[in-house]
C-alpha cells in the first residue's frame, strides 16, 4: 500500500476511535427546554451522570425526587434517552462536554419537540445569586389560574424554603391532583419554580406585590396560563370525595376489558369474588398516575395476603392495544404492579365516564373507586396528592389504609 494511503489510513481511524469512544462525563449539569426562543422563557432542571460499571445513568432532580433514566444510546456523536415510563425522548449530540438538542414528546401529534442544552459542571437549577434569606414565600396560597375568564380554577399553592434560604421547593394542590415535585428559588421578589419528569415539563415565575403573587405558568411548547395567589392558611378545595359519585346507590359497577396477557377480565372473576377491590381509572401518560400506581403497588404487597384486590382501568393516549400494552408493561416493570391492568382501548375522561356510566362523571386521572366485599361502592376519590405534597399525601394513606382495614374485616 502507498506510503500516503497508508497515513490517510491511520488518521481515519484515529478519528473514529475519538468519535466511537465519546462518552458522557461523570458529574453534574444544568438543563434547559427553550419553550420560547423569541421572549426567552426557558424551563431549567438538573440532573446528574453516574455510572453503573461502563453503563451511564442519567439522574434527573426535582426537589426530592429522583428519576433514574437508563435507557440510553450512545453512538458517534449522538446521544439519545428514553425517559423511564413516559412515551418521550431526548435526541441530542455531544458539544465538547455539553449536550445539545431536543425533546420530543410521541404523546402530542403537533408542537411536540422543544429545544435542549444540557451544560456540564453547573449545578444552580436558576442562574441567579441566592440574596439574604426572607422566606416569605412559606406557606399555603391561595392560588387561581386564568383568573377573571370562564376557564378560571382554584388550587393550593405550598411552597418551602429551604433551610430558610431562597432556595425553594414546593407544589399546587387542584381537584384533580398535584403539580408534583417544583424546585427553584426566591430571586428579589420573583419566585421562580420548574420541574420536569419526562411527562410534565412545568414553569412557574410570579412577582410579589401588594401581597399577592402574579405570575404566568407554562407547560410544554406552547401552553401558557396566567395565575394569581394570596397567602391562606385556611383555603380549602372542594371535597375529592364528593366531586365523582354513584348516581344509584344500589347500581354495580362492571367492566370487561383484556389485561397484560390478553386474558378478558371483568369484575365477575373468582378471583375478586368476596373481595374488597380497589379500582384505579388511570393512564400511564398520567404523572400523578405514576404516584398513585407506585403508593397503590405497595398497598397491594402489604394487604393481598388479607383479600385485598386492586385493577387498574388504563385509557391510554393510543388505542392500538400493543402499544398500550408495551406502555404498561414499562410502568408495571418500573413501579413493581402486582395487581391486574386491564386494557380499555379508550382515550379520554368522557369515555371514561361511558365505561363507568354508574357514576355522574369522570372529571380526572387517576379516579380512585372503592368497593367492598360484595362489590358495592363505598368510596369514589378524585385525583391523587401524591408524596410532594408532604401532609396531604400523609393524611391521603391514612385515611386510604384505615378504609382497607375496615373493608377487609367486613
Amino acid at each position: 500500500m502507498h506510503v500516503s494511503k497508508i497515513k490517510y489510513l491511520i488518521l481515519f481511524l484515529l478519528m473514529s476511535s475519538l468519535v466511537f469512544s465519546k462518552k458522557l462525563k461523570e458529574g453534574n449539569y444544568r438543563a434547559i427546554l427553550i419553550l420560547n426562543e423569541k421572549d426567552n422563557i426557558e424551563l431549567p432542571f438538573n440532573f446528574e451522570v453516574k455510572y453503573k460499571g461502563k453503563k451511564p445513568n442519567i439522574i434527573i432532580k426535582n426537589a426530592d425526587e429522583r428519576i433514574v433514566v437508563d435507557e440510553i444510546k450512545i453512538k458517534g456523536d449522538s446521544v439519545i434517552f428514553k425517559m423511564p415510563i413516559f412515551d418521550t425522548e431526548f435526541r441530542t449530540v455531544f458539544v465538547e462536554d455539553n449536550l445539545e438538542g431536543v425533546w420530543i414528546n410521541h404523546y402530542k401529534t403537533t408542537n411536540n419537540t422543544i429545544k435542549f442544552k444540557a451544560t456540564f459542571g453547573e449545578n444552580n437549577r436558576f442562574a441567579f445569586v441566592p440574596g439574604k434569606a426572607n422566606p416569605y414565600f412559606e406557606g399555603r396560597w391561595e392560588t387561581t389560574f386564568s383568573p377573571n375568564t370562564k376557564d378560571s380554577s382554584k388550587a393550593i399553592g405550598v411552597f418551602h424554603h429551604s433551610e430558610q434560604t431562597d432556595y425553594m421547593t414546593g407544589t399546587f394542590l387542584t381537584e384533580t391532583g398535584d403539580y408534583r415535585y417544583l424546585e427553584g428559588m426566591k430571586h428579589g421578589n420573583k419566585l421562580y419554580l420548574s420541574c420536569f419528569d419526562g411527562g410534565h415539563a412545568y414553569l412557574f415565575v410570579a412577582e410579589y406585590t401588594d401581597e399577592k403573587l402574579n405570575g404566568n405558568f407554562y407547560s410544554g411548547a406552547t401552553y401558557v396560563e396566567p395565575w394569581t395567589a394570596k397567602l391562606n392558611p385556611d383555603f380549602k378545595l372542594n371535597d375529592a370525595e364528593e366531586i365523582t359519585f354513584l348516581k344509584n346507590k344500589d347500581e354495580k359497577i362492571n367492566f370487561s376489558f383484556p389485561n397484560l396477557d390478553k386474558k378478558i377480565t371483568s369484575l365477575n372473576d373468582k378471583k375478586f369474588e368476596n373481595k374488597p377491590v380497589i379500582i384505579q381509572v388511570m393512564g400511564s401518560w398520567c404523572p400523578n398516575c405514576m404516584d398513585e400506581s407506585a403508593y397503590l403497588a405497595q398497598v397491594y404487597k402489604q394487604y393481598q395476603k388479607e383479600g385485598l384486590e386492586i385493577v387498574a382501568l388504563a385509557f391510554e393516549k393510543t388505542s392500538d392495544l400493543e402499544k398500550a400494552k408495551n406502555n404498561l408493561l414499562r410502568l408495571k416493570k418500573r413501579l413493581g404492579m402486582d395487581y391486574e391492568i386491564l386494557i380499555t382501548q379508550q382515550t379520554g375522561k368522557d369515555k371514561a365516564s361511558e365505561v363507568l356510566s354508574a357514576l355522574n362523571k369522570i372529571t380526572a386521572f387517576p379516579t380512585t373507586i372503592f368497593l367492598n366485599k360484595q362489590h358495592k361502592v363505598v368510596k369514589v376519590h378524585t385525583g391523587f396528592s401524591g408524596p410532594a405534597t408532604g401532609a396531604d399525601y400523609e393524611v391521603f394513606k391514612q385515611r386510604t389504609e384505615s378504609l382497607i382495614k375496615q373493608l377487609l374485616k367486613e
